[in-house]
């Protein structure tokens, strides 16, 4: 049985390395959740191309657009996800948020 995988920062750096491994190995279903959904100037990845990525190693990939800081969007993206694969197996949560500001702030 197919296993479906939700990683989250999954655009760039360790996000994208689990999900190409996940669909090197396993060939599951991946879940490419992230912010980056238009390609960044100096920074490489956005969840359609991971997706792509994904894709060509032969596994499925679901890209979702998603701030894990906002309770809305992780709500929609698990409804989606159970509407398209009906189950879930195993979330990485890998995402991260930077804000600088001073410790006061």
């Amino acid at each position: 049985m197919t296993k479906t995988v939700f990683i989250t920062g999954a655009s760039r750096g360790i996000g994208r390395a689990i999900a190409l491994k996940f669909a090197q190995e396993i060939q599951a279903n991946i879940i490419i959740a992230a912010k980056t959904t238009k390609p960044h100037p100096t920074l490489e990845g956005t969840i359609y191309s991971v997706a792509e990525e994904v894709e060509a190693l032969g596994a499925r990939a679901l890209p979702i657009a998603l701030d894990v800081r906002d309770d809305e969007q992780i709500t929609q993206a698990f409804a989606e996800v159970a509407d398209t694969y009906g189950k879930l197996d195993v979330l990485i949560n890998n995402a991260s948020a930077i804000h600088l500001a001073n410790t006061a702030d």
